[in-house]
């Protein structure tokens, strides 16, 4: 039923499941599963977007960490810790 990569053995499984409930209820619809997580053609607009959009994301991550730093080293030089 399953192949032997693990990420396709949970929606199979519920495919199975699924349908077996709908069988039980006397139903005519069916579940279909579908291995393909996503779109396989090549789209530069959409690779131009999500490298803008993580290139934001570093950009205000990169402004939020020096004054992290610099916060610990004003709590340390207020309570004067020393190294050893």
């Amino acid at each position: 039923m399953c192949s032997p990569e693990p990420i396709n053995c949970f929606p199979v499984l519920m495919n199975i499941l699924s349908n077996t409930f709908l069988r039980l209820f006397n139903s005519t619809a069916r579940f279909r599963v579908w291995s393909e997580l996503f779109y396989v053609g090549e789209s530069p607009e959409l690779k131009n977007y999500i490298f803008f959009g993580l290139f934001a994301y570093l950009l205000v991550l990169a402004a939020g960490l020096p004054p992290l730093f610099a916060m610990s080293n004003v709590e340390d030089y207020k309570v004067r810790s020393t190294s050893c």
